[in-house]
Formats: structure tokens, sequence, C-alpha cells
């Protein structure tokens, strides 16, 4: 049990190195400080296999000297040795080449209520660690109790605390906490010549609404058995079928392809297409940071910039790039409050559902594919070229007949996007990528 305690000598302490560095002639500096307390546990056949429970707190820098720009961190919290980086980094900047595009994002006098995003859970610093063993165990035991299973992967529980504090030059100070937990579970079933394997998870802000080792141990049950005996097929053109997971998967390439990072860096093929068509009428897909207790929400990013609703797709039509306050200076746009250190990040970047369940889509399939896993790589985001193995439940006349496995699904995102023929109404936010389950008109189905 850990009873997380109030720190505002953090923000004291970033809000006076921000004084120190300016006046030891940093234009420009952030100072940002995390605060965390993790907890995880490995079991595998009720044995525990690994077993973490640590706090930690490190220090980061970013300072601005006549546009060139130096980086540190640090463990180490004392004030003497943070004075002493810190003076360190801004002489270390003039090593550095200038860039017109560096610099901090200007202040914001707009705040999101961090307590409407409900981010922490008090209820996740009282579990005791013996508990969180015991959720693991329970998870993996009830599924070993299946006589379909034949073997275990193991079972985990995590929970995370993390504090976040950032204070820049430009006026910018705030902090926020969040949790988060997750329970996870992965199984095999079938002999040596007949043997597959899948999981199942769940992660959510607040223990109470985690599903339960019961529902947890059903779903990973339920997503192996299901594909035992699988059959081979030929190599054709169908309609696939999405489950909500491959939904999520297809929108972490597409969010790949958005950022802005990779468009100014033109390795992605939709540079160049903003309010453009790249997909038909039923995709509508947003970016969404404000969304109550959901695992992307914040108020503020990695730079300050208050977090938002973003439209990325309309009806088929890009909207916006996701940009941080480089990207954005160099696409002459302006930051969606995306940043995650120097680099970009999805919030809750999701697919507007639509009004299909998914029994209505599946019935919708004379021949085809329901996707259930890829594996391997095979993703260009230079072209949008997808290749991967797969493995699926063969469809015919509207029900599962068999499931499929040794195949290669392939396509191009682009094309993808404009064949999206029917939009699930099941969007659950098992991640913070989340899409319900849809329909493709036509897809390469490899095999034989």
């Amino acid at each position: 049990m850990r009873r997380r305690e109030k720190s505002p000598l953090l923000t004291d302490l970033a809000e006076d190195l921000v004084v120190f560095g300016k006046k030891n002639e940093a234009d420009e500096i952030e100072i940002s400080i995390i605060d965390g307390y993790e907890f995880r546990v490995d079991v595998r056949f009720g044995e525990i296999e690994n077993l973490l429970e640590a706090g930690s707190r490190y220090i980061s820098f970013r300072v601005i000297k006549d546009k060139k720009t130096a980086f540190a961190t640090s463990s180490d919290l004392s004030e003497e040795t943070l004075r002493h980086l810190l003076k360190k980094s801004i002489k270390r900047a003039a090593l550095a080449n200038a860039d017109e595009y560096s610099g901090l994002p200007p202040f914001s006098p707009k705040k999101v209520d961090t307590q409407s995003l409900k981010l922490y859970d008090p209820e996740i610093s009282d579990l005791s660690s013996d508990k969180k063993i015991d959720l693991a165990k329970e998870v993996e035991k009830i599924a070993l109790k299946d006589k379909r299973i034949t073997n275990s992967h193991g079972a985990s529980f995590e929970t995370n605390e993390i504090k976040f504090v950032l204070a820049n030059s430009n006026g910018f100070l705030n902090e926020y906490d969040q949790t988060v937990c997750s329970l996870s579970l992965g199984l095999q079933a079938g002999e040596t010549d007949n043997r597959v394997e899948d999981f199942w998870f769940s992660s959510r802000r607040y223990f109470n609404e985690l599903e339960s080792a019961e529902e947890v141990a059903k779903k990973a049950i339920e997503r192996t058995v299901r594909q035992l005996k699988p059959r081979k097929i030929k190599t054709q053109k169908v309609p696939v079928v999405f489950e909500p997971l491959m939904t999520s998967w297809l929108l972490g390439f597409l969010f790949s392809c958005v950022s802005g990072v990779s468009v100014y860096q033109k390795t992605s093929f939709l540079a160049n297409k903003l309010r453009k068509r790249i997909g038909n009428e039923k995709v509508t897909i947003f970016d969404n940071g404000l969304l109550p207790s959901k695992l992307g929400s914040k108020p503020f990013d990695s730079e300050g910039v208050p977090c938002q609703k973003t439209p990325v797709v309309e009806n088929g039509i890009l909207k916006n790039y996701l940009c941080n306050t480089y990207a954005a200076r160099k696409l002459r746009l302006k930051s969606t409050g995306n940043a995650a250190g120097t680099s970009v990040s999805p919030h809750n970047f999701y697919l507007q559902p639509g009004n299909h369940t998914p029994e209505e889509i599946i019935a919708s399939v004379d021949k085809g594919l329901i996707l259930i896993r890829t594996l391997g790589h095979g993703l260009n985001p230079v072209t949008g070229d997808i290749s991967r193995g797969a493995f699926g439940l063969w469809v015919e006349k509207g029900e599962i007949a068999y499931p499929v496995s040794e195949i290669t699904i392939s396509g191009n995102l682009g094309e993808i996007l404009n064949q999206i023929d029917m939009v699930g109404n099941d969007l659950n936010f098992y991640t913070s990528l989340a899409g319900p389950t849809i329909k493709i008109q036509e897809l390469t189905v490899a095999g034989l």
C-alpha cells in the first residue's frame, strides 16, 4: 500500500530552475519532472516469475540559446547537481547548430480542468502488493481450468502512478497526476501439431473499471480456442472484416502517417494531402485528449500546449496533421498539443463509430475473412503499403465457417480508407488507439 504524497517542492524546484537558467543567459528554458511509482508482477503456472515495485524521479532540461538547443536529464534532484548540470547545458547549447524552427511554444492562457479529466484513482495507491499478485494468479488459474487450454504464457498485473510537472520561461507552470492499471493473460491451446495462441487484457485508469479476472480469462480462452484446427485457403481477393483490435492496429499505422514529424521529413504518403480526400465519407477520425478517464487523456502535452479535440479526417477529408511546436513551425501550422518529448504521440486517436453491430457486419459477408491477428512488420508509411502475416476466421454465407492460418494480407492504407464499407457501433477504448469493427470491400489474402 502506498499513499501518494503532495509534492509542492517539485513545482517550486522547476520554477526555481527556470529562473536560474534565465539568470545564466539561457534564452529559453523548459523543465519537466516525472515522479513515478510502478508495480508489475508476472505469474506463470501460479508461480511469480518477475516482480517489480519501485519509485523513481527524474528531471529533464531543454535549453535554447541563439536558436541552438541542448538537452539533459538527471535522477539526482539535489539543487547543487541540477544547477551545475544546467550551467553545463547552457554552455553545451553553443556547440549545437542553430535551427530557426527551434523554441518553446508561446504561452497559452487557455487551461484545461484537470479534475474533469478523471486521470487519477486513489484506490490504486491503496491496493496491497498481495492483492495485485492474487489478481494475476487468479486470472491464470481460472483459464487453466478449461481443458482446452494446454499451456500458459503467463498473467500480469501492473499499476503506474505518475506525477508530471512542467515549467518553462514563457510563463507556464502546471502539473497533473495520473494512474493506470492493467490485467493481462496469454494462453495456448491444442497439441504439438495444432498449437494456437492468443491473449486478452484490460487497461484502465480506475481500478473499479477494470475487467474482472473472470472476464479477462473468458475472453482470452475464447480468442485462443476459436483458432483450433485452422485450414489453409487459396490466394484470393475478398472482403475483410477487421475486429476492433485490428482496426486499432490500422489506426496506429495511420497515425504514423499523419504525424507532423513524418510529414515534414517526407516519410509519409500523406504529405501534401492536407484538405484533400484520403478516404470515403464513412471515415471520420479524431484525436481527443479531453475524454474523461481515457488512457490517452491529459490536460497539456510535454511542451505545455493545452490538449484538445482535433479532427484528423472528416468524412474522408484530411483536416489536420498532429504536431508538436517544431513540426508545426516546419509545416507553417499550429501545434495540436501532441508533443511527446521531441516527437509526437496520439492522445485518444479513434475512428468514429457507425450504426452496424458486429453481427450485422459479419452477416453481410458472403465469402471473406475476419482478421483477428497479424504478425511481422510489412508497413511502409512512405507508400502506405501493407503486407503482413495474419490469422483469421473464414466466413461463408454470413457465418463463421472455420479458422485460417498461414496467410498474408496485403493492400494499401489509402485504398483501405476508401474501401471501408461498414463501420461498427462497438467502439471501446482498450488503448489510446481505438476503433470499432469495420468491413473492407476487398483485400488480397494470400494463401496457397
